[in-house]
């Protein structure tokens, strides 16, 4: 495993970190508290010490389901990340839903608490960012949070809410098919010392190279609505995929571990993997036991622009 420190905190985190969003089971499928458990408890012997989470996911589900996996380990041998979201960003809902997040998760402190989305993000009203980033500092000063971080945020947002408090990362969809906040905001973040989250660092699975064309999904899962599977975009998609493979089968890894490797090589930058099962995570943990080299991190980049510069990347991931 690799491990940077996230941004300019003393938080040393594993470049591949656990994220949790399909732990609260909201919009996804199958998914079971107990295999669950065993891949959160499981993250931490493959040398991944960064959980991230929300008390969106599941309304808390998730971040009960960490409390729960965790319940014997010591609390210095992880990171706890969640996140407030757009919707309770006044004074005090940020104040309560911490203590709510604190409760879920069964511990005294949370190692990076983020803003989800910002304000008037999914119809919410918009709160002056000087009085979320008043709330968030506040808690910082009070202990129950080490450090304040963004997430879906622009450069733009960025330099606003600096202006109130510090902020050490910014957490966007970010992998080879999905490049939106690349130039401009990942640019920032950059050369101001700010940490990379990358969220759906798989491109929620497709980068697996595990989904074919009509792949029929489980009702409920959001994945059947993924962009990059659109008729028009998908076999742009396979070549892609079909031209990882070949720098999969030079290291031995699979396709998915060749694309987060590709990403933890950029600057700053982290990778949080989604994970249903134990083997999954295991197998998320590989793409730091090998590094591509300079060229073959460039040729990546070329290949992926058959599917980035071929589609409008913008808003979300998923329609609607």
């Amino acid at each position: 495993m690799q491990y940077d420190n996230i941004g300019p905190s003393d938080l040393k985190s594993s470049k591949i970190i656990l994220g949790t969003w399909q732990a609260g089971k909201s919009m996804w499928a199958n998914i079971d508290d107990k295999e669950t458990t065993r891949a959160i408890r499981g993250a931490l012997d493959t040398g991944i010490n960064c959980i991230d989470t929300a008390i969106e996911y599941g309304g808390g589900h998730s971040e009960r389901i960490i409390a729960k996996a965790l319940s014997d380990v010591t609390r210095g041998e992880y990171y706890l990340l969640t996140k407030v979201f757009a919707d309770k960003l006044g004074y005090d809902q940020v104040i309560a839903e911490c203590d709510k997040s604190l409760k879920n998760l069964a511990t005294d402190y949370i190692d990076l608490y983020q803003i989800h989305w910002p304000a008037g993000a999914w119809g919410s009203n918009v709160v002056p960012i000087n009085e979320t980033m008043e709330a968030l500092v506040t808690l910082k000063q009070n202990g129950k949070i080490r450090n304040i971080g963004v997430s879906n945020f622009t450069a733009k947002q960025l330099k606003e809410a600096s202006d109130y408090g510090p902020i050490i990362s910014n957490q966007p969809p970010y992998s080879l098919l999905w490049r939106q906040y690349e130039e401009d905001t990942n640019t920032y973040c950059r050369e101001n010392n700010l940490a990379i989250l990358a969220y759906s660092p798989l491109s929620q699975g497709i980068l697996t190279g595990k989904f074919k064309k009509d792949h029929k999904f489980a009702a409920g899962d959001h994945r059947s609505r993924n962009r990059l599977l659109e008729p028009q975009i998908f076999p742009k998609v396979e070549e892609v995929l079909a031209s990882l493979q070949e720098y999969a089968d030079k290291y031995s890894t699979s396709i998915g571990n060749i694309a987060l490797n590709w990403l933890v090589s950029q600057p700053r930058t982290f990778a949080i993997v989604g994970a249903r099962k134990l083997s999954q995570v295991q197998d998320n943990a590989k793409a730091c036991n090998f590094q591509l080299t300079p060229n073959e991190l460039m040729e990546i980049d070329t290949l992926s622009r058959l599917v980035t510069d071929n589609m409008q990347q913008d808003g979300t991931l998923w329609q609607g």
